[in-house]
């Protein structure tokens, strides 16, 4: 089966809790769609299927954009590690002139493309498979949420970020909390109180911030 066949297959065709406006394919239950994606390649230790989630922090950066549209009108813009593509998808609705949506994960490469196109922003989005940790290819905007939870990945993603920041880049984080976050090195923009699955997280309801790089 192909991926987005697989998808479809899997998953349901839902709004998006605090960014109704948005609709993507969404699991029920994490583990049992975890257990088939392995079934399905044929391998082990594949990474979660994040794509099909709409997470904290991505909600709530996916809020704050259509709220504020200002962020990213005109602007080429990378969702970094976007997993269903519910941010950068945010960003194309918000008047984004181009969205990288950038994951290493094939399937969510299709989640991305089946979610951009039931919203109507598929031209100007594109799936990107490169590890971009480190690069800088001009964009405008950085976007990314629900990063911070391992702690080498965190400061890698970070420094990275930041130094984008530093040459100009708007650079917005979506975070419910996150073990690693650097709060110290930034300010906060707005927090939402966002449903969330408890499968996934310790809560039903779980406080969310979008933030900043200071400076």
């Amino acid at each position: 089966m192909e991926p987005e066949a697989f998808i479809r297959t899997h998953t349901a065709l839902r709004p998006v809790p605090h960014a109704p406006a948005i609709r993507l394919h969404v699991a029920d239950e994490a583990t049992e769609l975890w257990g088939r994606t392995e079934e399905e390649l044929g391998e082990i230790d594949l990474p979660p299927p994040f794509w099909a989630f709409a997470w904290a922090g991505g909600q709530a950066l996916a809020a704050y954009v259509l709220e504020h549209p200002e962020t990213v009108a005109g602007a080429r813009v990378l969702d970094f590690a976007s997993g269903s593509g519910l941010v950068a998808i945010a960003a194309a609705m918000a008047g984004a002139a181009s969205v990288a949506a950038s994951d290493l994960d094939p399937f969510a490469h299709a989640a991305i493309a089946l979610n951009a196109a039931e919203n109507g922003v598929a031209d100007r989005i594109t799936a990107m498979s490169a590890d971009l940790i480190g690069r800088d290819e001009g964009w405008d905007c950085v976007l990314a949420a629900d990063i911070f939870y391992e702690r080498d990945l965190a400061a890698r993603v970070g420094d990275w970020l930041a130094t984008l920041h530093a040459r100009g880049a708007r650079v917005l984080l979506g975070d419910p909390g996150r073990a690693y976050l650097p709060k110290d090195r930034l300010e906060n923009l707005a927090t939402y109180a966002v449903p969330v699955t408890r499968a996934l997280e310790d809560a039903e309801i779980k406080r969310t911030g979008v933030w900043r790089f200071r400076g």
